[in-house]
């Protein structure tokens, strides 16, 4: 069996920043464009692609989620932290927010036309990123799309101390290469179609990869 054991310290984490983190993180209308653009870009491909639902997997307060809803896409979110899911429906009661883990979805097989893990995999060691993938292709529909945007680098291993109004955390982040996160993805069997690689810039400290993968209509 696979060791799960650092999903404890990522909701023990989140749990204690919610609230600032609620306070801190930017909606995405307030994002720069190229990131607004990816996101307006899945929106569009899922909502004429009509397969089913978007999971947000890893939603935070939800405010993701509720840009997709804003978009005309039925969104629902998925959050590992209690606290996060409690924040987001609290803010957004028409929407679905639910307590889950990516390395275990209780979702049917096909049953998603996408996905979004929006800055959510980097406390994922990199050795069980296959386990989330494999979950990302099997819960999506055939032609399904997933969206991942989060921090890279050249396999970097950070272990902050406080995160978030400077409250005591104890995950970890893994910043893997672009190519690897690619790699990993055709491992699952998504094809990658597109990918932007947004250097730092204006206030941004690292780099930042979204890709766009599709599960293949066929095998």
């Amino acid at each position: 069996m696979p060791d799960l054991s650092y999903l404890a310290a990522v909701r023990e984490s989140y749990d204690t920043v919610a609230a600032d983190y609620f306070e801190q993180v930017k909606p995405p209308a307030e994002l720069d464009p190229l990131s607004r653009g990816m996101l307006a870009a899945f929106a569009e491909v899922v909502r004429t692609g009509d397969r089913g639902a978007v999971a947000d997997l890893g939603c935070g307060p939800g405010k993701v989620t509720a840009h997709l809803a804003e978009q005309g896409v039925s969104a629902f979110g998925i959050d590992l932290s209690p606290a996060m899911v409690a924040l987001a429906r609290q803010a957004y009661p028409d929407l679905s927010f639910t307590v889950g883990s990516m390395t275990a979805l209780a979702i049917e097989d096909n049953e998603l036309g996408g996905i979004l893990a929006y800055y959510s995999t980097h406390h994922t060691p990199p050795t069980l990123l296959p386990i989330v993938f494999s979950e990302f292709h099997r819960t999506l529909a055939p032609g399904g799309y997933l969206m991942l945007a989060g921090h890279v680098g050249a396999g970097e291993h950070l272990r902050p101390t406080q995160a978030y109004g400077g409250h005591p955390v104890s995950f970890e982040s893994y910043l893997l290469p672009p190519d690897r996160i690619a790699e990993l993805l055709h491992q699952a069997g998504l094809v990658v179609t597109a990918r932007l690689v947004h250097e730092p810039g204006e206030g941004a400290k690292r780099t930042v990869a979204t890709f766009l993968a599709r599960r293949p209509e066929r095998p």
